[in-house]
């Protein structure tokens, strides 16, 4: 009866098991590319509906607000990597330069997406400006 012995501590059945780290691996960003190129698309039609375009501006908007949500998650890691260097002597710098590897890339595709995404906006407000 009980918890299994390896359960039964003040940390219970938690305590034991280690998950991945929430921060481990970059999601694959397997909506990013079809955005990307949704936009494009949109931009090159010669006279896209004003709600497929704004359907569009939509989505990029919150992979942004995602992109901008993971480049906070992991500014803050490597802000806890980096005190935890001075407290142990354990080596974590191959975590921190995985981390800094990622932000960098989160910056790569946030700037680029925003760039597409101020296009698609004038695109809207030419295809508003040109509605009767």
């Amino acid at each position: 009866m009980g918890l299994p012995r390896e359960e039964d501590s003040p940390g219970g059945p938690c305590s034991g098991r280690r998950l991945p780290g929430y921060l481990s691996e970059r999601p694959e960003p397997v909506a990013l590319p079809m955005i990307l190129e949704e936009i494009r698309t949109r931009r090159g039609e010669d006279a896209p509906s004003i709600d497929a375009v704004e359907h569009t501006l939509t989505a990029g908007y919150a992979k942004a607000l995602a992109l901008e949500a993971e480049r906070w998650r992991l500014e803050r890691r490597i802000a806890e990597m980096a005190s935890q260097l001075a407290e142990t002597s354990e080596p974590k710098h191959s975590e921190l330069a995985n981390l800094g590897r990622r932000l960098s890339t989160a910056d790569g595709d946030l700037a680029r997406l925003r760039g597409l995404l101020a296009s698609l906006r004038l695109r809207a407000d030419e295809i508003r400006s040109a509605a009767p």
